[in-house]
């Protein structure tokens, strides 16, 4: 058997030892030319995406792919830890030690004076530690600007209601979503609307939405991707009905599609 695989499948070695020895070995001169010539910056596609197909695999409910697809963004957590130890800067075990600290220190509820905390609660709880304890320079410092926008919405929302800024309930949510939504109307009806106000009005109100899904318990996100898969689904089955006599769209007025959509959603 080659050397360096049996080195890898040494069976004394913890599935811990055995992964970072892994990368160690696919970046040394023995290893890969193409693991060689990785760096942090060439390697985010494969983050993002590797974090996306766990994000499908959960959505799908494909519970038995999820194992792998968790060992997949694992792995680009050890390698990205490999690149850092290679320049003396930090190892995965400093990693796993800052986090294990970390959140000891958001649990205080755990780890220190014994407090049942409801759910909200400890989610409050959290983003005022990581406020006071100057972890993060403000509120919402935390949150990276090449995170998705309804995602960063519902975050954003969550971190200041963290620390006391937020609507009390629901329902004064839909009281700012129907005033957002006037406010765009009143735009659009203006003979002097520009698209800056309205694109202004626009991320007004998205914002307002994703507001209402925190509050409601709903991920925005999560709720805009079912919605995007449904209207996906019934899309593919209007056009190949359309398609199922040799017509084309262009052959159907917009009231005949609209019917056999209504036929799709009752179907």
């Amino acid at each position: 058997m080659n050397k360096l695989r049996t080195k890898i499948e040494d069976p004394t070695l913890s599935p811990y030892d055995r992964i970072v020895l892994l990368f160690s070995v696919l970046r040394s001169p023995e290893g890969c030319k193409w693991d060689r010539q990785q760096t942090h910056q060439t390697l985010l596609p494969y983050l993002i995406e590797e974090a996306y197909e766990v994000v499908e695999s959960i959505e799908t409910k494909r519970y038995a792919d999820l194992k792998e697809e968790l060992g997949d963004l694992l792995t680009q957590v050890v390698f990205h830890a490999q690149l850092a130890s290679e320049r003396g800067e930090f190892t995965l075990d400093d990693v796993i030690s800052q986090v294990v600290g970390k959140l000891v220190a958001r649990h205080p509820h755990v780890f220190g004076e014994t407090k049942d905390l409801d759910p909200r609660q400890v989610r409050d709880q959290w983003e005022r530690i990581k406020t006071e304890s100057g972890e993060k320079e403000s509120v919402l410092a935390g949150l990276p600007r090449s995170m998705p926008a309804l995602t960063m919405a519902f975050r954003m929302g969550e971190k200041a209601g963290g620390v006391g800024f937020d609507w009390k309930n629901a329902a004064d949510v839909i009281a700012k979503v129907d005033e957002e939504l006037a406010e765009l109307k009143q735009e659009m009806e203006s003979p002097e609307a520009d698209r800056a106000r309205l694109t202004e009005e626009i991320g007004d109100l998205l914002f307002a939405t994703a507001s209402l899904g925190r509050k409601l318990e709903i991920e925005p996100e999560v709720a805009l991707r079912r919605a995007l898969e449904k209207f996906r689904n019934r899309f593919d089955e209007l056009e190949h009905r359309v398609r199922a006599n040799g017509r084309l769209f262009g052959d159907y007025s917009l009231d005949e599609l609209e019917s056999i959509w209504q036929q799709i959603k009752l179907s």
